[in-house]
């Protein structure tokens, strides 16, 4: 891998372990606030009742997986499509298709107005996008580079 690639990809999995960590810590600091809060979300009722158990484990494997370079690849896709989840999630309250969005987010991310949470969202969406390129353009065996 390039020296270039790999600091920029280095640097972008420290923000996303950063990012999954803060997630994960805030949901679990305070789980009765956000079993509370995702009881209020406009979800399928099944998923109220999981999501606060399946959540945080979720972005504590992501954090793991983005710690080791064999396991990076899979954190990285997996950060994209939470991110991906979750943005879209944002633009549909936005959009008031739901009517109300509650945000079940912790700490500072619960002070975003949805406008700058939604820009927060796209920003980390389009980082791990260049990850996901950096590491499927740099892992390629040199005969298939072009």
């Amino acid at each position: 891998m390039k020296h270039t690639g790999k600091y920029i990809l280095q640097t972008i999995c420290f923000l996303l372990i950063l990012l999954w960590a803060y997630a994960a810590s805030s949901k679990l600091m305070d789980f009765g606030m956000f079993k509370a809060q995702m009881q209020k979300q406009m979800l399928f009722p099944f998923l109220k009742t999981l999501m606060p158990y399946l959540l945080p484990p979720a972005e504590i494997i992501i954090v793991i997986s983005l710690l080791f370079e064999r396991l990076q690849k899979i954190g990285i896709y997996f950060s994209f499509a939470a991110l991906l989840a979750f943005t879209i999630y944002i633009g549909l309250g936005i959009a008031k298709v739901f009517g109300r969005v509650p945000c079940s987010c912790g700490g500072i991310l619960n002070r975003m107005g949805w406008g700058t949470h939604f820009l927060f969202n796209i920003f980390f969406l389009l980082l791990t996008a260049l990850g996901i390129y950096i590491i499927n353009r740099e892992r390629r065996p040199a005969n298939q580079k072009t």
